[in-house]
């Protein structure tokens, strides 16, 4: 195994977080990868020698128990949520089983996730990222669930933020801070955004940089992905 950090990755099947479990195996960090899809979770494993997998629905709080409880075994030094589910459909529309599944998936998940790496992170450190959006701030027509998410999961990082303090451990939001390609966008974007998206990749060196250094000027705060990953900027 590489010598680098433990990092713990949801959503790690497409998308950014596929993009971030690449650039961080080729940095030679431990990781641990979940996802709900087996095929696409099996190709980026494929790209990453050595890590392991955990194929799981999140919105299920007892799946998500039994894969933390397989793939949990040791100290995890950052956490990185970045799981989601965005369906766009007025209100009237939503199914309470959607609006149940979008909530459990975006801050149920990372309550328990949180408490699977908490002990360890208090004794050692640790880094806390948590994949947010405009939509946790701001609300958008027909995305009732995923912006109530979102927002529970702003606060839920501030509070983090402030039990951790004293622990060496930092709890951040993070937003894509540019229009990228993913699955989820290509559900979402109008034909001007799709035509300034880039792919992820070229946002996963910030999740490097925030799990490398562990910043704790930043914790508590809602950063930019693509700024971070600029090499002119400054953590």
């Amino acid at each position: 195994m590489p010598d680098g950090q433990t990092v713990l990755i949801t959503g790690a099947g497409q998308g950014l977080g596929a993009a971030i479990a690449r650039h961080l195996h080729g940095l030679g960090d431990r990781l641990i990868l979940m996802d709900v899809n087996p095929a696409r979770l099996d190709e980026t494993l494929a790209d990453c020698p050595g890590a392991v997998g955990a194929v799981v629905d999140l919105s299920d709080a007892a799946d998500t128990a039994r894969a933390i409880a397989r793939t949990v075994t040791g100290p995890v030094d950052t956490l990185i949520h970045n799981a989601a589910i965005l369906r766009v459909e007025p209100v009237e529309q939503v199914s309470l089983a959607t609006f149940q599944a979008t909530m459990n998936v975006g801050i149920q998940a990372a309550f328990q996730l949180t408490q699977a790496v908490w002990p360890a992170m208090k004794a050692r450190g640790g880094t806390l990222i948590f994949v947010s959006s405009r939509s946790g701030i701001e609300g958008f027509v027909d995305e009732t669930a995923y912006c109530a998410a979102k927002h529970a999961l702003e606060g839920f990082s501030k509070c983090l933020a402030m039990e951790g303090a004293g622990h060496g451990i930092v709890s951040v939001t993070i937003t894509p801070g540019m229009f990228m390609h993913t699955p989820m966008s290509e559900t979402t974007y109008g034909p001007d955004a799709r035509a300034k998206w880039v792919d992820p990749i070229r946002l996963a060196p910030a999740f490097a940089r925030l799990s490398a250094s562990r910043p704790a000027h930043l914790s508590g705060q809602r950063l930019n992905a693509w700024d971070l990953s600029q090499p002119e900027t400054s953590l």
